[in-house]
């Protein structure tokens, strides 16, 4: 059975953190069964073992960060033993640079004989014999010492040469200080910064000096990072823009009382005005199939599908769950499809594939509170809605009379790229149209 690497368990996940071992050396495990709790860039996730067997071997401790693709546990089928590193130096061995490859078949080569130029050089010879003066001997270098090899993989010596980077200089992070191409990657990154001179170099921040007993340094999670390095991804490169309109909530509230009194079922079984919102968002996309679209350098991918994000608070930061094909799911499976990838996010029982992809997202913060607010682009879909809280307000109705109205805000955060005024004022109408006529969207 082949190692088991640390898996890519989102699609911008790079390296993982082993937060817990469930599993012990020696234990026997399933396919299926829970082996480790591994941090990645979007979450702290249950890793379900892929193979039958036994743990034999452990190479990372619990809390140790590794690289997609190496090697993390070794589970044997019976009798079966990890690799010796005899058989990892073998490999090693196999994996010599061209370069030195090149260099013993130069040396295997038999040198050719220099190609002789007639007898005036043996005249011209002799005659500095017999003047005295001695034969001129060949110049000797003195030996060079032997470079020590440096342990990289294949693809990261490609990319190396690629981008002009020195190995020797490039501190490994893999198994045994191997060289891997993330290595190489942030080598290059800093050798470009490095190049831009200090005049432009921006100075590191001193860290903030905490006080004891007044506050704390908390270190920031894999998510953290990531949900920070994404959001400097999108507002920089991604030219947003918002539109806001108000939505007149008081036939959503009155759909909700008529599901209530109704008898509707458990709890957890009710559709909510999120339900009401997530299900008119699918169907105003499919009316407007232009903004279910995405930027791709030279075009602009446009959906078959939708797929749609749906925003969930967690401990760490955020996760983006996703209803595939929402545009073939009635309200209540949406509704129902909401809540369980809610809660399994929450508990970190989610798989990779339920929250990587999505065509378009909703953030809804009603629900604490907020009234408004503008929501960042996730990349690289073409736009996020923010739904804010149904609002109890005054009105003046036909009959120039005070009632009570009911206001709801959403915001649309559009990528200028694909999706432009015009476009986003077309998809909020229909938007605005199925919420404030929710029969619609109950068929």
């Amino acid at each position: 059975m082949p190692e088991i690497q640390m898996p890519k368990l989102s699609d911008t996940m790079t390296e993982g953190t082993l937060v817990a071992w469930k599993k012990k050396k020696g234990d026997q495990v399933s396919a299926g069964e829970v082996l480790a709790e591994i941090e990645t860039d979007k979450a702290t996730m249950e890793w379900e073992s892929p193979e039958d067997g036994t743990l034999t071997e452990i190479y990372v401790e619990e809390g140790g960060k590794v690289n997609v693709g190496d090697r993390i546990a070794f589970i044997g089928g019976e009798g079966e033993e990890a690799p010796k590193e005899e058989e990892k130096a073998k490999e090693e061995k196999e994996e010599k640079p061209e370069a030195e490859e090149e260099k013993e078949e130069e040396k295997a080569e038999p040198k050719k004989e220099p190609e002789k130029k007639g007898e005036p050089k043996k005249e011209k010879k002799e005659k500095a014999v017999e003047a005295g003066v001695p034969p001129a001997q060949p110049t000797r270098l003195p030996p060079q010492p032997e470079e020590p090899r440096v342990k990289a993989s294949p693809v990261a010596r490609r990319i190396a040469a690629e981008l002009g980077v020195d190995l020797s200089t490039v501190k490994g992070t893999g198994p045994d200080g191997r060289i891997t191409e993330t290595d190489v990657r942030a080598a290059s990154k800093t050798v470009i910064a490095g190049a831009s001179g200090s005049a432009t170099k921006p100075q590191a921040q001193a860290p903030i000096a905490v006080k004891p007993g007044e506050s704390a340094r908390i270190q920031l999670s894999g998510m953290r990072k990531i949900i920070a390095q994404r959001l400097v991804e999108s507002l920089g490169p991604v030219p947003h823009f918002y539109l806001t309109i108000e939505i007149n909530a008081g036939p959503l509230m009155e759909a909700r009382e008529e599901l209530k009194s109704a008898g509707e079922g458990a709890d957890a079984a009710k559709i909510t005005v999120n339900d009401f919102v997530l299900k008119a968002a699918v169907m105003a996309a499919v009316k407007v199939p232009r903004v279910n679209a995405s930027f791709d350098n030279d075009a602009i991918v446009q959906y078959a599908d939708v797929d749609l994000g749906v925003a969930v608070a967690i401990e760490d930061g955020l996760l983006t769950p996703v209803i595939r094909a929402a545009q073939d799911k009635p309200l209540r499976e949406i509704s129902a499809l909401a809540k369980d990838l809610a809660h399994r996010a929450r508990n970190k029982r989610m798989k990779p594939e339920e929250f990587q992809g999505g065509t378009f997202t909703v953030s809804n913060l009603g629900g604490m509170g907020i009234d408004s607010f503008s929501a960042v682009i996730n990349p690289p879909q073409g736009f996020i809605l923010a739904v804010g809280k149904v609002t109890k307000i005054p009105l003046v109705d036909d009959c120039d009379q005070i009632t009570v109205g009911h206001r709801m805000s959403i915001t649309m955060s559009c990528d200028h790229r694909v999706i432009d005024g015009a476009l986003g004022a077309e998809y909020l109408k229909e938007l605005r149209h199925l919420l404030e006529n929710p029969a619609l969207l109950m068929v």
